[in-house]
């Protein structure tokens, strides 16, 4: 066994279930403990913090389930950036994985756990030594005591990041194999969810506006009874943005091609095998937002040390360079308020052409990355017994059928979820449109699959909610 084969044997694990079916809920019981975790984890502040730079980054804790100044300030940053990494090592040939089988499978899922412990500890780095979460100024001084003391901090600083990266890994673990879906999509929509709900319904003053609801709902009604009809528009422009993304988001998700397969040596019984329109669902969408995050991270550390190579802000608004290009401009309120510039046009074109880029490319790899490619998908409905009516028994046929529709539906399903994104950012919504269209892609396919493999195990009321 080599030294590689050695380490990937010994990494830390969360044990299988020793049943072959979990209960719905048993599922139930480990998804609802790992949420509740996850938020008291959440509200543990970073002991020995001073400046949190990272703060205003509110795109950042909602698309990485990260709560900045907090244990689990990483969020799920270090597992998808591994993800993102070895999925394109693997698309670019540089190292290959088979991961049609077990052994192929497991080294790559050991690779990526490897790959995540190191992002764990790169970005705790990064994010302490670079001045994003770093101890309190007062304490360096000029004195080598006070150095000395301000190096201790932040070495406790990465520790706790460490700690806290290391939990959601684990976590994500335990959903995957004892809970619904994975922890990675999971903490996405308990964090989305959560900021959705305060900026539509919170009656709270808001902070940089303390005269106005911090909620759209309760804002709208308070400008309309004070006489301000620019910000009713820009509440009801929010809310309806909003609304539109999530219906869309839902139709598209509802739309599958169903190809029909019978068994071959029972005649008159059959089977449809689904493909969706939007046929990776969300992982593209949550690899290229993590991309986004990171460098709006990096600009901003690089920004403070004197090397703006990525860009500048003004204030909290990036203002120049790759970053302002990246980043959504408020099209609809600048219309609202009487600002649009040909500048906020073009910046918002080129953001929605950058997200369905994005999407396509990181869609194409997840495919041939996931088990999900036609050659994958045709070798596992042959194991089935299973075939096309009409055609011959053939593992290649199949492959050629299938590749009919998995690349169009690849390519098709990530520009349309690039291009919801980029029309939900621009346009106002009352959180960040790709994790908008994250949360309702993963709720819905949480409902799908859960409808499916336990609708018999629920209790007769949760079976009716879920249209049994």
């Amino acid at each position: 066994m080599s030294a590689l084969d050695n380490i990937l044997e010994n990494l830390p694990e969360v044990a299988h279930p020793s049943q072959k079916k979990l209960s719905f809920k048993e599922k139930l019981k480990w998804t609802c403990i790992i949420l509740v975790l996850f938020f008291v984890l959440s509200l543990i502040p970073l002991f020995g913090l001073g400046q949190n730079a990272l703060q205003r980054f509110e795109l950042i804790s909602v698309i990485l389930g990260a709560s900045l100044g907090s244990i689990m300030s990483l969020g799920i940053g270090p597992i998808v950036t591994a993800s993102i990494v070895l999925q394109l090592l693997n698309g670019s040939g540089i190292v290959k994985f088979d991961t049609s089988t077990k052994d192929g499978k497991k080294r790559f899922q050991g690779l990526q756990k490897i790959l995540t412990l190191f992002f764990i500890i790169f970005e705790a780095c990064i994010y302490v030594f670079m001045g994003g979460l770093a101890p309190p100024e007062a304490i360096s001084g000029v004195s080598i005591v006070g150095t000395s003391l301000f190096f201790q901090l932040e070495l406790l600083l990465i520790f706790q990041l460490c700690l806290g990266g290391i939990l959601v890994m684990l976590m994500d673990e335990v959903i995957s194999k004892w809970g619904f879906g994975s922890g990675v999509s999971l903490f996405i929509a308990a964090n989305v969810s959560q900021s959705l709900f305060i900026r539509l319904l919170s009656p709270l003053p808001s902070p940089t506006n303390p005269s106005i609801a911090t909620g759209a709902i309760p804002a709208l009604f308070q400008s309309l009874s004070g006489g301000d009809p620019q910000t009713a528009l820009l509440m009801l422009a929010g809310i309806l943005s909003t609304a539109l993304v999530f219906v869309i988001a839902v139709y598209a998700q509802a739309m599958k091609v169903e190809i029909p397969l019978s068994f071959g040596r029972v005649r008159g019984h059959g089977i449809r095998w689904p493909l969706h329109f939007i046929y990776t669902s969300n992982m593209p969408v949550i690899l290229i937002s993590a991309l986004l995050a990171n460098i709006q991270v990096f600009a901003r550390i690089l920004e403070n040390w004197g090397h703006p190579i990525l860009g500048t802000f003004a204030g909290n608004t990036p203002s120049s360079g790759l970053i302002a290009w990246i980043t959504p401009p408020d099209v609809v309120g600048s219309i609202i308020r009487g600002a649009l510039s040909f500048d906020l046009i073009a910046r918002g074109l080129v953001f929605i052409v950058f997200l369905i880029a994005g999407s396509v490319l990181f869609s194409w790899l997840w495919v041939q990355t996931s088990g999900m490619d036609a050659k994958s998908q045709a070798k596992q409905i042959m194991a089935s017994g299973l075939q096309i009516p009409g055609f011959r028994k053939d593992e290649r046929v199949l492959e050629r059928i299938l590749d009919r529709y998995i690349g169009p539906l690849t390519i098709m399903g990530a520009v349309t979820v690039g291009f919801l994104a980029g029309i939900a950012d621009i346009s106002g919504s009352l959180t960040n449109g790709t994790s908008l269209l994250l949360t309702v892609m993963i709720i819905y396919r949480l409902y799908e699959d859960v409808a499916r493999q336990h609708l018999m195990d629920m209790n007769p009321m949760m079976r009716k909610f879920m249209g049994g």
